[in-house]
C-alpha cells in the first residue's frame, strides 16, 4: 500500500469513528518558546490536553509534519529522519485505553494490512516507589486482540532497556518497561516539568526477521532496542496526570494522544525496514542517484542524509524560515550545509539542492499544495545558499585536512577558525574530523563557545562605537 493511500486511509478511518480533521500546525510555533520546531502532533494541542475545550470537539485527528533537529546526527541509518509526518488522533476526556487500542489495531491490521504475527507491543510496568500500578488494562486488551487473531500472547516485564539488552525478550509479544513506557516532555514521572501532562503509554513495533540484530545496542534483541529488528510504528499515550510541585495530580479529564510514524507504517506495509524506500522518499533518492551517477545501495548514508535534509528544508522554507546564524535559521542552514557536504562526497556538485528539492516538492505536492505554490521561492533560497557555501566548502575541507596532518588534537579555537574563515558549521567540522580520524581536545566545545562569545562582544562594541 502506497504511503499517500495510508495517509488518507488514516484520516478516513478516524472520521468514521466521529473524529474531526484539524489543520496541521506550522513547523515553527510562534506561541511556544519551549522548542524551536513542532516535533510532535501534541505540541499545538497542549492547552486542550490540560483541560481547555477544543473548538472542533473532543475527538480529533490530523497528519502533522514534524522536525526534530536533535536527531540530525542520527540520520544515515534506516529509520531516523529529522523531518517526518506524524499521524495523530486524540480523545479529550472521551474514550480511553480500550477503545484507543482497538482503533489502532483496526487501522493497522484491517485497513493497512499489517501482519499481526509480526506486531509486538510494550506497556508500562509500573513504579512501586511512586505507587503507580502496572498498565494491566492495556496488556489485557492487547491479549484479547492477539488471541482473536491466533497470535501467541506471552508477556514479560523487562522494566528497563538495559535488562532487555542483557537478557532479551525471548520473543514475548507484550513487554513491560518502566521509563520507556511513560510519556512526558521531560522523561519519567519524577522528572516531568511542573505543569506538564503525562502518563503511561503503549507502543507498537513491527518485526523484521530479515534484519540481523546489531549487538552494539545489546547482546539480545527486544522490542525497545535500536538493534534493527524491531521498528516502532505507533505510540498511544494515556495522559491522566499533571506534574505539580507536590508530585503527580490527576488531570481534570483523561486524554488519549496517539502518534504514528507515517513513513514507518508505510515501510512496514511494503515489508521494508528502510523508511527511505517508501513512496515519498524513494523518488528523492532516485533523483540523487541520477545526479551522482551512483547507486543508493553503494552510498546509502550520504543519500539518506541529502534526501532527509533537503526535504526538511523544503518544508521549513515553505513555512517561512530562512537560512541565518540564529535559532530556526541556523538549523535550516546546518541542514543545507550538511546536505551539501554529503553531496560533495558523492560528486554531486552545483545545483544539487535545487534539483533534489524539486523532486521533494513533486513527491509531496498532492498532500501539501502550498509546497508547489511556493516552489519558485523555495528553489531560489536553496540556490543562493548552495552558491554561498560551495565557494568556501573546498577551502574549508582542505584546511581541516591540513590541520589533521599536524599530529595533534584539534582545539575549539581551530574549529572557530574554520567557522570564521570558511563558514564551516562547528558540528559539521566535528563530524568531518571524526570521519578523518582526527582527535578533538577535551573541552573543545566550550573553547569554541568562548571564542564565539568573544566575537559577539567585539561585534556589539563595534556597533556601539559606530552609532
Amino acid at each position: 500500500m502506497d504511503i499517500n493511500q495510508i495517509r488518507q486511509l488514516y484520516l478516513d478511518h478516524f472520521t468514521e469513528h466521529g473524529h474531526q480533521i484539524i489543520d496541521r500546525a506550522p513547523l515553527v510555533l510562534n506561541d511556544d518558546a519551549t522548542t524551536l520546531f513542532t516535533g510532535s502532533g501534541m505540541q499545538p494541542l497542549l492547552p486542550y490536553l490540560l483541560g481547555a475545550d477544543h473548538p472542533a470537539g473532543d475527538r480529533l485527528v490530523d497528519v502533522q509534519p514534524c522536525l526534530r533537529s536533535q536527531d540530525i546526527e542520527e540520520v544515515g541509518d534506516n529509520r531516523h529522519t529529522t523531518f517526518f509526518e506524524m499521524l495523530g488522533n486524540w480523545s479529550l476526556g472521551g474514550y480511553f485505553k480500550d477503545e484507543q487500542i482497538r482503533f489502532a489495531w483496526d487501522f493497522l491490521v484491517n485497513k493497512v494490512g499489517l501482519d499481526p504475527a509480526r506486531m509486538y507491543v510494550s506497556v508500562y510496568s509500573g513504579d512501586q516507589s511512586l505507587e503507580i500500578s502496572p498498565d494491566d488494562e492495556s496488556a489485557q486488551v492487547w491479549h484479547e486482540l492477539f488471541s482473536a487473531a491466533g497470535v501467541s500472547t506471552d508477556r514479560i516485564d523487562l522494566v528497563t532497556e538495559e535488562r532487555g539488552n542483557a537478557e532479551g525478550s525471548g520473543g514475548a509479544r507484550i513487554c513491560g518497561y518502566r521509563d520507556k513506557n511513560w510519556w512526558s516532555r521531560g522523561g519519567g514521572p519524577e522528572t516531568m516539568p511542573v505543569g506538564d501532562p503525562g502518563g503511561p503509554d503503549t507502543e507498537i513495533f513491527y518485526y523484521f526477521p530479515q534484519v540481523e540484530h546489531d549487538k552494539s545496542y545489546g547482546e539480545h534483541p527486544h522490542p525497545n532496542s535500536d538493534g534493527g529488528q524491531y521498528l516502532e510504528i505507533g505510540n498511544s499515550v494515556f495522559m491522566q496526570f499533571q506534574r505539580t510541585e507536590n508530585g503527580l495530580s490527576p488531570l481534570p479529564r483523561r486524554n488519549v494522544d496517539f502518534g504514528g510514524g507515517l513513513e514507518r507504517i508505510a515501510a512496514a506495509a511494503i515489508d521494508s525496514p528502510d523508511v527511505y524506500r517508501v513512496g515519498t522518499l524513494a523518488p528523492i533518492v532516485s533523483r540523487i542517484e541520477e545526479l551522482s551517477g551512483r547507486a543508493y545501495d553503494d552510498d546509502t548514508e550520504a543519500m539518506r542524509v541529502i534526501a532527509d535534509h533537503v526535504r526538511g528544508a523544503v518544508f521549513l522554507i515553505a513555512d517561512g524560515v530562512r537560512p541565518s546564524g540564529k535559532e530556526h535559521g541556523y538549523v535550516l542552514r546546518r541542514l543545507l550545509r550538511r546536505a551539501i557536504r554529503f553531496a560533495h562526497a558523492i560528486e554531486c556538485f552545483d545545483g544539487t539542492l535545487e534539483s533534489v528539492a524539486d523532486a521533494a516538492i513533486d513527491a509531496y505536492a498532492a498532500a501539501y499544495p502550498t509546497l508547489d505554490a511556493a516552489r519558485t521561492e523555495i528553489l531560489g533560497v536553496l540556490a543562493k545558499e548552495e552558491r554561498q557555501f560551495r565557494r568556501t566548502l573546498g577551502k574549508g575541507l582542505r584546511e581541516l585536512r591540513r590541520l589533521g596532518k599536524e599530529s595533534r588534537p584539534l582545539s575549539g579555537a581551530d574549529l572557530f577558525t574554520l567557522y570564521e574563515r570558511f563558514g564551516f558549521p562547528v558540528e559539521l567540522a566535528a563530524e568531518e574530523a571524526n570521519r578523518l580520524g582526527v582527535d578533538l581536545l577535551a573541552g573543545w566545545r566550550a573553547d569554541f563557545d568562548t571564542a564565539m562569545e568573544r566575537q559577539r562582544q567585539m561585534s556589539r562594541a563595534s556597533s556601539t562605537l559606530g552609532t
